[in-house]
């Protein structure tokens, strides 16, 4: 069987992608009702915060194994490991090696995989832990932030044919160096769906601490209502305004290889939220959900030159200094020869963002500098909005009965977001989510 490890790569576009089965590995599949499935588990630190939440999470596993399927898991650092070891990692050092700090935060999924494999061993069930690097999980070679570039599951199919089930540590990989890298926060989503790929998994569940997506913030909205399934478009627009249930790489990954995502809850058995291609929901609503960020900083540049190239003078001294801008309007005046130029950054970006644009002043021109922190990002999502008129309008009326001024505008093919006041967080999101019908019974 040795010499099938490391020979069968999936290309795309010319680029090796992910190790998979020849046909002599695809699973055999029962003649009954409930067919053996290949299954990627995923929990998150609150998910194996714990001991007794370990063990919690054993059951889980066992419970798929012993109806027949085929498992695999990829496990979090218990919760607020990761943070303590970037604490360590700062306090060691302000201005710490990259590479030494990659070998020590990805320690704290070692931990969490050892354990959790000697847990299901205690309830009879073969097991064995995996790092990235023994699989291997190849990444580059951008420290912190990595991204994956192959993943050789030779030894991890033979493993999981034979019955075994692997616990594999997420967030971690190798690089081309050999040394140990990580794919930044959220990144054990990231390695589960990478994975879910590689395997040629039939699901990707992701435990967590909430029992699925809903249409807005259950804690702002108490008649949000959760989601039976939701598309990748819509679940990465999500994501990416502001929904923390899924790490926005991981719906990116699920998409482009078209893994099927079931988002759960650790804590309770209920029925999760689908995440699938838009063709398996038979009926889409106009609007599937309503995100939000708090993580939102103004800017304002006032009287700036209205003349060509004014724009890339602005924005690539931001860009060079690895500020990400999001929203942008402006208003010309009235003379048309000086424009008001307003964005958005990150609240972390903000005063860096000033600083670069003040030091690069006398060169832009303008007259003044205005920044707000007390902003929020509001986002209405539904890939229904492709074939409906009259989405914003609804939303610009429901935020105007309010009161509540919109500063800055942004749509896309199935989002439209403005941001508002801080203050109006709350009685925006209920306002909206009453307005497109999305309140339960």
């Amino acid at each position: 069987m040795a010499d099938r490890e490391s020979k069968y790569t999936a290309v795309a576009g010319g680029q090796r992608l992910y190790a998979v089965p020849p046909a002599s590995f695809v699973r055999l599949q029962s003649d009954g009702p409930n067919p053996m499935a290949r299954i990627v588990q995923k929990f998150g630190g609150t998910s194996v915060a714990d001991v007794d939440r370990i063990k919690n999470v054993a059951l889980r596993v066992k419970r798929e194994v012993d109806a027949g399927h085929e498992v695999a898991v990829v496990v979090s650092a218990m919760a607020g490991t990761t943070n303590q070891l970037v604490d360590w990692s700062r306090a060691i050092s302000r201005l710490h090696d990259a590479r030494e700090y990659d070998a020590v935060v990805a320690s704290g999924e070692q931990v969490t995989a050892g354990l959790l494999a000697m847990a299901l061993q205690d309830l009879g069930v073969n097991a064995r832990s995996w790092l990235g690097w023994q699989i291997p999980l190849r990444t580059d070679g951008v420290h912190g932030k990595a991204r994956i570039e192959g993943i050789d599951t030779g030894l991890m199919l033979e493993r999981i044919a034979s019955g075994q089930v692997p616990v594999i540590a997420g967030f971690q990989g190798l690089g081309p160096d050999n040394r140990i890298t990580t794919l930044g926060r959220g990144g054990s989503d990231t390695s589960a769906v990478a994975l879910a790929a590689a395997l040629k998994a039939d699901r990707c569940d992701i435990f967590t601490d909430v029992d699925g997506v809903y249409t807005t913030d259950p804690r702002i909205v108490a008649k949000a209502r959760k989601l039976d399934k939701i598309t990748y478009e819509e679940m990465l627009e999500m994501a990416s305004q502001g929904a923390k249930v899924l790490q926005t790489r991981s719906v990116e990954m699920a998409m482009k290889h078209g893994v099927r995502v079931q988002v759960l809850s650790s804590f309770v058995d209920l029925p999760g939220t689908l995440v699938v291609d838009e063709e398996e929901i038979v009926e889409q609503e106009i609007v599937s959900g309503i995100a939000y960020s708090r993580d939102e900083a103004k800017i304002t540049l006032v009287r700036v030159a209205d003349r060509p190239g004014v724009a890339a003078a602005i924005f690539g001294p931001l860009a060079d200094a690895s500020v990400n801008v999001d929203m942008i309007v402006q208003n010309v005046s009235e003379d048309g020869k000086t424009t008001d130029l307003t964005f958005t950054v990150t609240k972390a970006d903000l005063d860096r963002a000033v600083k670069v644009l003040e030091d690069n002043r006398g060169q832009l021109g303008y007259e003044d500098l205005k920044s707000d922190a007390d902003v929020v990002k509001i986002s209405v999502i539904g890939v229904g909005m492709r074939s409906h008129a009259g989405v914003a309008q609804k939303m610009f009326k429901a935020l105007a009965e309010k009161g509540i001024n919109i500063m800055v505008i942004s749509t896309s093919e199935i989002k439209v977001s403005v941001l508002v006041a801080e203050d109006y967080t709350e009685l925006a999101l209920r306002s909206l989510h009453s307005a497109y019908g999305l309140d339960a019974a």
